[in-house]
């Protein structure tokens, strides 16, 4: 029996994130925003929407679209804690900001996999951050870290 030990587990897949390079992305320029000739324009209206109405960048910022900190976003908000398959489910405390490069190829989202699609994920926000972004908004977001 190979019994998982959290602490080196993770560190050993973060040794082996930091080998790993992020895929091709031809329609970012090197400072890792879009070239304004090759994006479409709900890309462009997502791009400024991420790095302002939408307050991603304030997590993800440019060109690897990651802080590298801990966030705690106090979902335990929007549920009441209780017991699942015999563990109590409560708050998720301070999570790791994962690097938004390549973002497309990696689902399920967020760091236990909860968001199946970028739309469950840019919607998660819009509710926790209490953002109001319009159907069309959370579209162009979308569309927009489907570039990253």
């Amino acid at each position: 029996v190979n019994i998982l030990e959290r602490a080196s587990q993770v560190h050993f897949m973060g040794e082996l994130q930091a080998i790993l390079d992020f895929p091709p992305a031809p329609k970012l320029r090197i400072d890792g925003k879009l070239d304004a000739k090759k994006a479409s324009e709900a890309e462009r209206r997502g791009q400024e929407l991420f790095f302002g109405k939408g307050q991603c960048a304030s997590c993800h910022p440019s060109p690897y679209y990651t802080d590298n900190l801990m966030h705690n976003l106090r979902v335990e908000r929007f549920f009441t804690p209780r017991r699942i398959n015999g563990r109590m489910a409560s708050a998720d405390g301070p999570i790791k900001t994962f690097p938004l490069r390549g973002i497309k190829d990696s689902a399920p989202y967020l760091h236990d996999g909860r968001l199946l699609t970028l739309e469950d994920t840019v919607e998660f926000f819009n509710l926790v951050l209490e953002l109001q972004l319009t159907g069309q908004e959370k579209i162009d977001i979308s569309a927009f870290m489907r570039q990253l």
